[in-house]
């Protein structure tokens, strides 16, 4: 199912979602927290992610990035790289891991990333992209959208860095439709996952971050609004398209 901007309205995200107080007071609070937390839980987050990711693996990454229109020879930029999980298969796609380079915030994840030697690897923020206007054919993040502090500001920063012509790739967890669909997500999300990460982590935090991945799916701006920051962004083709009622992939063309 592919889907397009609303044209009932044209509302702009910063935030990504209100403040989740059970886990910091402020907004203001909210990147120091969550930054502290993605430090402490990142030699986990392999191990977890692989019970949550419900057919998303490596497999899944480099057919929606193939599909996206990822070819041999492009420049990309992966933002909010975490482990490296998309980087890795961008690499294998491009065939040439010194066109990749990852961005990511928190420096835990970046020492527990496994990638290609040639990889490049920078420390930044989705908002603020240490790196050079106009470079890169291909941006991607792969579930991180929900973590910026900004998603409009950090949609115009995509949009900097990528040579004209260049695409965007989001991959994202929305919840789906119907109460019941959403039920059981909830329930395998917030307290499967989470219980499990008590028996496996090695870091006693790892269950509430992933108890916080749920909440930020549940709260996170509406689809239809993503597109139309993107939109807003200066982005062209917007459109998003959903797998198994709960992956959304949000794709979007600079200008040429």
């Amino acid at each position: 199912m592919t889907t397009h901007p609303s044209e009932a309205g044209n509302h702009i995200v910063r935030a990504p979602h209100p403040p989740l107080t059970e886990y910091y007071d402020r907004e203001e609070d909210r990147r120091s927290w969550v930054g502290e937390q993605f430090d402490k839980t990142a030699s986990d987050y392999d191990r977890i992610e692989n019970i949550l990711g419900l057919g998303t693996g490596s497999s899944y990454r480099r057919k929606i990035l193939g599909w996206a229109g990822l070819l041999p020879g492009m420049r990309v930029l992966d933002v909010g790289m975490g482990t490296g999980l998309v980087a890795k298969q961008a690499a294998r796609l491009v065939g040439d891991p010194s066109l990749v380079t990852g961005v990511d915030p928190s420096p835990g994840m970046i020492r527990s990333a496994r990638l290609p030697d040639g990889v490049t690897v920078v420390e930044g923020r989705a908002e603020r992209i240490p790196l050079a206007d106009g470079r890169y054919d291909f941006l991607s993040m792969g579930y991180a959208l929900r973590h910026v502090s900004d998603m409009s500001v950090a949609f115009a920063e995509f949009h900097r860095v990528l040579k004209p012509g260049g695409k965007v790739c989001i991959l994202e967890i929305t919840p789906p439709k119907g109460k019941i669909s959403t039920a059981l997500l909830k329930g395998y999300c917030k307290y499967a996952v989470p219980a499990l990460a008590k028996l496996v982590a090695r870091d006693k935090d790892t269950a509430q971050l992933w108890r916080y991945y749920w909440d930020t799916i549940e709260a996170c701006a509406k689809p239809e609004e993503v597109m139309n920051t993107l939109e807003n962004a200066g982005f062209t083709n917007v459109r998003r398209t959903v797998d198994m009622g709960i992956f959304s992939t949000y794709l979007a063309d600079k200008p040429a």
